[in-house]
């Protein structure tokens, strides 16, 4: 197997990433359209790194404008085989306060208008395995590099992904409490889902902003009260990136890259080429 690259996709408050060499921006086409932003390649610690601000440079894209299939297939494209997400959440328990670390291992759907979770149609048909949403080995490494920067580190919990832009209701926040689950955001379910059709292992650095708005005692959140957060944060994930990128393997031979083995319900024969061609890279080792 050839050796393969590391993407970060940037979220809230992380636009860039220091330290990387030799950094080149690629305008990268897909099937599915263009990225949210030009993809910076550059040396870090020894690795290829690809990063993608996913809601553009300047933060221009809604949540639900993001074209998700266009920035995972581009990451792909580039020879990507681990993302490392990086976004703002709120915090739906006690535990889990601002400026905490949360490393989902479960995702809860409360998304209304995500269609596009899937790089399958068109005639093939397939159904990844996703009881495990985000890969273990992948949250380990994250989880370590955490600790040594000195952060307050939560490995496992569940993020709702809700639609946004406006954050929630009172009721909302209390009802996704009650339920269990930890954090609440807007971005990374579709990016989980399309990560794995596509076999890249993915995992989730949540970066607590705000207890969303369930809390009484703390004034409801809004875009102005988490950008303190969002700047500590952007700085502690930024030292993380540092430790774990040259921590991660060369060979991706991890669970995750090999998740279209099983999951085709259309008997190759009747795979329609137009298909075929569209879907590229993410079906080359099946052709």
């Amino acid at each position: 197997m050839q050796n393969a690259h590391i993407g970060i996709i940037g979220g809230s408050g992380l636009y860039q990433i220091e330290g990387l060499t030799g950094a080149t921006e690629l305008r990268v086409e897909t099937p599915w359209g263009c990225p949210s932003d030009l993809i910076v390649r550059g040396e870090l610690a020894g690795r290829t790194v690809f990063f993608l601000p996913r809601h553009g440079r300047g933060h221009r894209i809604l949540p639900t404008e993001i074209n998700h299939r266009a920035n995972i297939y581009a990451l792909r494209s580039l020879g990507v085989r681990w993302i490392i997400a990086v976004s703002a959440v709120g915090s739906l328990q006690p535990q889990y306060e601002p400026r905490h670390i949360v490393l989902p291992d479960q995702f809860f759907d409360r998304t209304s208008r995500r269609c596009e979770h899937t790089f399958f149609g068109g005639g093939i048909v397939a159904h990844i395995a996703f009881a495990d949403p985000t890969s273990a080995p992948l949250r380990a490494f994250l989880a370590e590099a955490a600790h040594e920067t000195g952060a307050v580190v939560h490995n496992g919990g569940t993020y709702v992904n809700m639609d946004g832009p406006a954050f929630s209701t009172r009721a909302e926040s209390e009802a996704n409490r009650r339920l269990g689950f930890d954090v609440i955001g807007m971005t990374n379910l579709g990016e989980a889902k399309l990560a794995r059709e596509a076999e890249i292992a993915f995992a989730t650095l949540s970066m607590v902003t705000d207890f969303d708005c369930w809390r009484r005692e703390e004034e409801p959140v809004t875009a102005q009260t988490v950008i303190s957060h969002l700047l500590h944060n952007a700085t502690t994930a930024k030292a993380i990136l540092a430790r774990v990128i040259p921590r991660l393997p060369t060979v991706p031979d991890w669970p995750e890259h090999f998740a279209l083995d099983n999951a085709f319900a259309t008997d190759k024969s009747a795979w329609p080429a137009d298909t075929v061609k569209k879907m590229g890279v993410l079906l080359e080792r099946f052709c």
